[in-house]
């Protein structure tokens, strides 16, 4: 490529990074930020994550212990910046087997239709009618002991929560898709179900999904959080925000650093996803309301 050609290459590149949304890349440039503290916060941290002793317990904010020492003499700025890694892994993880599951069952929903598709819809009605943290907490009783407090299960609850959501959006952008000319065509040479759906449906509705994917990851570190808070999730010593949260708040008046810290980092991290993930929904066209889903 010639220096002219790769001039305007970067000078087209700079062009669409300068028409996308505000929020998008404000919300971007957080996320690569939080990104960024999970691939290096383990090696960066001032104190190992159980290190005990590292101050006076209880010790406000300071220069040396940023988010203050919480009651075991623990510094909540190495604790926050460990637990960085492990609440983007479970969200990610999660999201992405839920949206695999939610996917496979909205889109093959929509393609067979019929019988099939009505018993799946009423399925995902009664799934859906279920508030998130009861529907999570059914599952964590359904695991068992074997599982409890470890993070596979945070990630199989994750899909569990969001899977029928995100069936039910597969089936809707799938809907508009089965009566295309091209797959009819397909219907018409024989090709299997899985075929027509890996290469017809989802790559044209993978711009609803991909907004799907984005949304669900947004909230999927507060809800890691709420079971952490409640004793549901990962178990200590593991620096889970919402654990973190849930073990100073006995502490809030006393030394309110120790909550406000890891309470700052998750919701930064929750505002920074959705306003990544309202601006890609304009970049793409489509419509997404945060308040309701």
């Amino acid at each position: 490529m010639s220096a002219e050609n790769m001039l305007t290459a970067r000078s087209h590149r700079a062009s669409r990074w300068m028409a996308t949304p505000l929020g998008f890349k404000v919300g971007a440039i957080l996320v690569l930020a939080h990104l960024l503290v999970a691939a290096i916060g383990p090696f960066v941290a001032p104190y190992g994550p159980g290190e005990i002793g590292t101050g006076i317990p209880l010790s406000p904010m300071s220069f040396a212990h940023p988010m203050g020492v919480d009651q075991l003499g623990r510094d909540v700025f190495s604790r926050v910046l460990y637990g960085s890694h492990i609440v983007i892994l479970l969200s990610f993880a999660g999201t992405t087997l839920g949206l695999a599951i939610g996917s496979a069952i909205g889109l093959l929903s929509a393609y067979l239709g019929g019988f099939f598709d009505e018993l799946v819809q009423r399925l995902i009605e009664a799934f859906v009618s279920i508030p998130y943290l009861v529907l999570g907490l059914l599952a964590v009783y359904a695991a068992g002991p074997g599982l409890s407090g470890q993070p596979i299960l945070m990630v199989l609850v994750i899909a569990i929560v969001y899977a029928p959501r995100i069936a039910r959006m597969a089936r809707a952008a799938a809907l508009d898709i089965v009566t295309k000319d091209y797959v009819t065509a397909a219907r018409l040479r024989g090709d299997q179900a899985w075929s027509v759906i890996w290469h017809d449906l989802m790559p044209n509705a993978s711009s609803t999904l991909l907004v799907e994917f984005a949304l669900r990851t947004g909230y999927a570190p507060a809800l890691i959080a709420a079971f952490g808070f409640l004793g549901f999730g990962v178990q200590p010593p593991t620096p889970e925000w919402g654990l973190l949260i849930s073990e100073n708040r006995d502490l809030i008046l006393i030394a309110p650093a120790t909550v406000l810290g890891p309470g700052l980092a998750l919701a930064s991290l929750v505002v920074a996803i959705n306003m990544m993930t309202e601006g890609l929904a304009r970049v793409l066209g489509r419509s997404v309301d945060l308040a309701t889903r």
